[in-house]
């Protein structure tokens, strides 16, 4: 069943994404709807990782199913370094700069946001249980 909680969810993310690009058209060349994406994915997978592996346990094959399928398909590091490269072939090297930095820097941030939202809703979630301190 794992795997078809992963090909449903992988489906998802795959249209997500398609649709995404073709609503976010790259804005003077710069490929924004991928940084959105990725960035986007970043911030969620974390979250969504960290929440109900700390607080709000779910089944395994639905954790699959968005995390690795939904997610997974939804953001696309191959994308992101077909871009860059396209930039520095088109002699773009400081849009290829900027786009490969602000997608590494936005991405890590997101991450750090993410973590931080669900420690922040688990210790808040633990409180409002009445059980004392979060751990």
């Amino acid at each position: 069943m794992a795997y078809l909680a992963v090909a449903l969810g992988g489906f998802t993310g795959a249209v997500l994404r398609y649709l995404l690009s073709e609503w976010m058209a790259t804005w003077h060349g710069f490929p924004a709807a991928t940084l959105l994406i990725n960035t986007s994915g970043s911030l969620f997978l974390t979250w969504f990782y960290t929440y109900t592996m700390e607080r709000f346990p779910i089944h395994p094959h639905l954790r699959l199913g968005i995390g690795t399928g939904l997610v997974g398909a939804f953001t696309t590091y191959s994308t992101y370094a077909v871009e860059t490269w396209k930039l520095v072939d088109a002699r773009a090297l400081g849009m290829a700069l900027a786009y490969a930095t602000a997608s590494m820097g936005l991405s890590l941030a997101a991450a750090g946001v993410g973590y931080r939202l669900a420690m922040r809703q688990s210790r808040l979630r633990w409180a409002g249980e009445g059980e004392g301190e979060a751990p």
